[in-house]
């Protein structure tokens, strides 16, 4: 079936044999095979979460660097909230917005020693990294870095305890 897209191969993430290992029932999304669920169900997963931990592979997901002596002006002028805030090794919950208050993006972004990293939708990966493009100003290194990158989420009751 011929179509209108220029990349139409679906990747795979560092975890995607784990997966297959694993019985996920794998379907497309964000350009990844990414698992929908497993062998025992969706409530086993969600009782899993609720009651110890579950990971979560989020590979599929953007990943930027910004860094340099005005990546902290930069991030203020294009996230909605204060990023003067973030510790080293915090992360904060924000988004990008137009001009007129429209939304971009959601986002998390995280403090490291040397710089920022923003997590963004895989769905969004170009449209955001050609925005920050966009406004990139002197003292500002954007990178994007998503195809290097595998993420994964650690979420639950006893998350910290496992990851400890």
């Amino acid at each position: 079936m011929k179509t209108d897209t220029l990349d139409c191969k679906i990747h795979k993430t560092a975890l995607h044999e784990s997966h297959q290992t694993l019985n996920a029932k794998m379907v497309p999304f964000g350009g990844f095979e990414m698992p929908v669920s497993y062998s025992k169900g969706i409530q086993s997963e969600y009782f899993a979460v609720r009651n110890d931990v579950g990971v979560f592979d989020v590979s599929h997901m953007g990943e930027f660097i910004i860094k340099g002596s005005g990546a902290l002006q930069f991030l203020q002028k294009l996230t909605i909230n204060n990023v003067s805030k973030l510790e080293v090794g915090q992360a904060q919950y924000s988004a990008m917005c137009f001009a007129d208050g429209g939304i971009i993006d959601d986002l998390i972004l995280y403090r490291k020693s040397d710089s920022y990293l923003m997590v963004v939708n895989a769905a969004n990966i170009q449209k955001d990294y050609n925005w920050l493009s966009s406004h990139v100003s002197n003292n500002v290194y954007l990178e994007n870095i998503s195809d290097d990158i595998s993420l994964i989420a650690l979420q639950g009751t006893n998350a910290r305890k496992h990851l400890s």
